[in-house]
């Protein structure tokens, strides 16, 4: 079917994908944004294009609703690994998916129905090095750094999970208010310690197995849910000796289960749904195809 679209969200998080094969248009910026659209486009927190890979058994491109592009998504490659298997692209339960952030090793979970319900993503190994998420601090490890926003000095850390995270433990319990986090992910997504901008999580530790994090993502504003920035606050938590594997994530849009290794290799497991598939309009095309 020629301009096919598939939508799936993981706890609400929620892509489109599409292969440039089946489409009329190429996908650039300013298409993605009028994709994501929620009024004019289909909506999505991003899309997600297949890609041609020799590195692994699949290719993946991760666009932000802004038109830019993420190395990495846990929910993102949850939802792309659903479309492979309800595409028929693959029927194996086990495969590779190459992204700018790096290859991971996906494992499916089928339901009664035949339907993936969740899948398993091995994210790789975090870092706390200032090189790897990029940040503009010279020291050896990202881990209780100050920084500043506005008058106020607070610490972070920071994790690459194969995309950048700034994480803020905030005092147990509370939860984090709507216009902290707002005002801090504005703030901190462009600071200049992170130039090539970053993903914000403020997160509250419930026990030594538990966290509730709240998430500004880069390129999107807040969202429900986020894969990686689950593993980000995960492994932040270990870091610090807050938490310990394996980690519960409760998020606004529901939970993430995360596993992190002595030498900080981060597996996530979590549900992923179909939300709809079909074909855009030809109108809508003949409008994105004299679009840049």
């Amino acid at each position: 079917m020629r301009n096919a679209f598939f939508k799936g969200h993981g706890l609400g998080n929620d892509y489109l994908v599409v292969d440039p094969e089946d489409l009329d248009f190429k996908v650039t910026p300013s298409r993605v944004r009028a994709l994501c659209e929620r009024h004019t486009g289909v909506g999505g927190d991003g899309v997600l294009v297949a890609a041609p890979s020799r590195r692994a058994d699949f290719g993946l491109r991760i666009w932000n609703p802004d038109g830019s592009e993420a190395e990495k998504s846990g929910n993102g490659l949850r939802i792309f690994a659903r479309w492979l298997h309800a595409t028929r692209r693959t029927r194996r339960k086990r495969f590779t998916v190459e992204t700018k952030g790096g290859i991971v090793d996906i494992a499916l979970e089928i339901d009664d129905h035949g339907d993936v319900s969740s899948a398993a993503v091995a994210m790789g190994r975090a870092s706390f090095a200032p090189a790897d998420l990029p940040c503009s601090l010279d020291v050896p490890e990202l881990v209780d750094q100050p920084i500043r926003v506005g008058s106020r000095e607070l610490l972070f850390t920071g994790v690459s999970v194969g995309n950048p995270h700034c994480v803020l433990f905030r005092p147990k319990g509370r939860d984090v208010a709507h216009r902290e986090l707002v005002d801090l992910g504005r703030a901190l997504e462009t600071h200049h310690l992170f130039p090539k901008f970053t993903n914000v999580q403020l997160v509250v530790p419930r026990s030594r197995h538990r966290l509730a994090a709240w998430i500004w993502e880069r390129g999107a504003g807040e969202t429900m849910a986020s894969g990686s920035s689950a593993c980000a606050v995960a492994c932040a938590a270990v870091k610090r000796g807050i938490a310990k594997s394996p980690i519960r994530v409760d998020m606004p849009g529901g939970r993430l289960d995360v596993e992190v290794t002595g030498d900080f290799s981060v597996t996530l497991r979590g549900p992923v749904a179909e939300v709809a598939s079909g074909q855009l309009a030809e109108s809508w095309v003949r409008g994105a195809a004299k679009g840049r």
